[in-house]
């Protein structure tokens, strides 16, 4: 079996579901550290998660920081918004935190079909 060197985590919970929203960080920056190449989507309720502020406002004991988690992928990795969860909530380009993208399925699809990935979904 071949290993893996791409990873695309799609998180669709938000903070109602937050041992699933803490886990999707943890192994995306775990990914990261073991050389991993790693594109971060954010969509349904994570979307908010793209906004100033907000991963600051998220607290699960004994788990990493979510801001701190998102500035790791940011440097090292992908992070991604959904095109129509941003529209859905009126989230616009100039709303998120600076590095993070804006695309559609089309993309996401594109990632997820490439040799060597393995595509998670929280």
């Amino acid at each position: 079996m071949s290993r893996s060197t791409n990873l695309v985590i799609k998180l669709a919970s938000g903070v109602e579901a937050p041992e699933r929203l803490a886990q999707a960080f943890s192994v995306a920056t775990t990914a990261l550290a073991s050389g991993i190449s790693v594109s971060f989507w954010l969509t349904g309720e994570a979307s908010w998660l793209a906004l100033p502020g907000r991963a600051q406002e998220f607290n699960l004991e004994h788990a990493p920081s979510i801001a701190d988690s998102i500035g790791v992928i940011l440097a090292a990795g992908t992070l991604t918004l959904c095109t129509q969860c941003a529209m859905r909530r009126d989230i616009k380009e100039e709303d998120l935190i600076s590095g993070i993208r804006i695309a559609g399925a089309a993309t996401y699809v594109e990632e997820i079909m490439r040799e060597a990935t393995q595509a998670l979904i929280y």
